[in-house]
Order: C-alpha cells, then sequence, then structure tokens
C-alpha cells in the first residue's frame, strides 16, 4: 500500500512542480537534528491517507483521502508531549473506480441508511492523547471519529524527513504511519463479512511550521 501511495505523491509531484535540478540535495533529510520546536500545519497538497480492504477474498482494492487539515505541536526534546490534530475530508474520497466511488457517497435507497459513506458524509478526525517515542518511531494513541462514532486507535509511526521547503522556505517535517481498524466499529457494515471489516490504512503527511 505504501508503495501505491508514493506513485501517487510522485505523479501529483511531477504534474505540479517543476524540477529542482540534478545533483541537487533533497530538501529533506532524515535527521532529527533537523526539528526545531513549534506548532507546524499539514500542508494538505501532500498529505495522504490511503485505505485498503479485501473483496470478495479474491483481491485487495484501495483509496486515498486527501486534503488533510491539521495540526501538529512537537518539542524534539520532549517528544513524548506532542500532539496531533487532523482532520480527513471523507466527501473527497477518490479510488480509480468512477463506480466504487459513486457508491462511496451513494445516499441510502428510500431514506434508509447508505451503504457506506452517503452523500454529505461529515468530516473524520483524529486526536492523539498519548505518544511513545523511539528514535525514529512512535506510537500514537488517539480517538478517531469517523461516521460519527469515535473510537481509540494506535497509529505506528515513523520519522521520515525535515527541512526547509525550497519553494515557500517553510520548516516542513515529514511522517508516515499506519494502524488496521474495523469499519463495523464505525457503523460501516455493508457486505459484510466478503467485504472485508478490516481496513488498513496508511498515512502520509507533510506539517510546515508556522
Amino acid at each position: 500500500m505504501r508503495k501505491t501511495l508514493a506513485i501517487f505523491a510522485l505523479a501529483a509531484a511531477v504534474a505540479t512542480t517543476p524540477l529542482i535540478g540534478q545533483g541537487m540535495q533533497l530538501p529533506g533529510q532524515k535527521d532529527a537534528s533537523r526539528v526545531t520546536a513549534g506548532t507546524y500545519k499539514t500542508d494538505p497538497g501532500h498529505s495522504l491517507i490511503g485505505w485498503e480492504v479485501n473483496h470478495f477474498g479474491f483481491n485487495d482494492y484501495f483509496g486515498i483521502f486527501g486534503d488533510v487539515a491539521g495540526t501538529l505541536t512537537i518539542d524534539p526534546a520532549n517528544p513524548n508531549a506532542a500532539k496531533v490534530d487532523v482532520t480527513i475530508p471523507v466527501a473527497k474520497v477518490t479510488t480509480a473506480s468512477a463506480g466504487l466511488t459513486s457508491h462511496l457517497l451513494r445516499a441510502g435507497k428510500d431514506g434508509g441508511k447508505p451503504d457506506f459513506f452517503g452523500p454529505a458524509p461529515a468530516d473524520a478526525r483524529f486526536v492523539s492523547t498519548k505518544v511513545v517515542a523511539s528514535g525514529m518511531t512512535a506510537k500514537i494513541t488517539g480517538n478517531l471519529t469517523l461516521n460519527g462514532v469515535t473510537k481509540e486507535v494506535t497509529l505506528d509511526a515513523e520519522f521520515t524527513g525535515a527541512g526547509a521547503n525550497p519553494f515557500n522556505k517553510k520548516e516542513t517535517i515529514g511522517f508516515e504511519a499506519d494502524t488496521t481498524i474495523k469499519r463495523s466499529d464505525f457503523g460501516i457494515a455493508y457486505g459484510l463479512p466478503v467485504i472485508s471489516d478490516e481496513v488498513e490504512l496508511d498515512i502520509s503527511v507533510a506539517f510546515e511550521k508556522q
């Protein structure tokens, strides 16, 4: 799944960003000493949450939530005190199939409950409650609100790079994380069990210092 996100991110970068020049060092480096204390906001154009479910036991299919918004407060001298609060616009869910995307956002029949998110889903939100850091990785526990239901989840996160964005000059920090949730916990039970209850989430977020 992480390879899939990387392909999407690369395609977006090629489409929207001029080439910087061959031989130039990458602006972001996996060097924790580059991280400075403060409050950061997401770079929505470069923050993605991928999801993956199994279909009928044949194969996995997946989609993406983009335009992730939110904040990170961090002090490298005390990483366990970090706070994360991000919002995910469920209504902007994207898949490679127009039919699947339409089904995810389809209203329920005759005013009934939709199969998945429905036509006007509320944003999802993750708010951290505990961070346990260890070197370049951390376990981030928090409350995920999705489809009107709030459950505790834990993300396995990894620091992936820090440095100055060469275009807007803002200090930027990158993280990747993953977790698995059960969609039935959030009231989304359509197609169980032939469409898997377990949903793998693969998260890639860039935060810019304010």
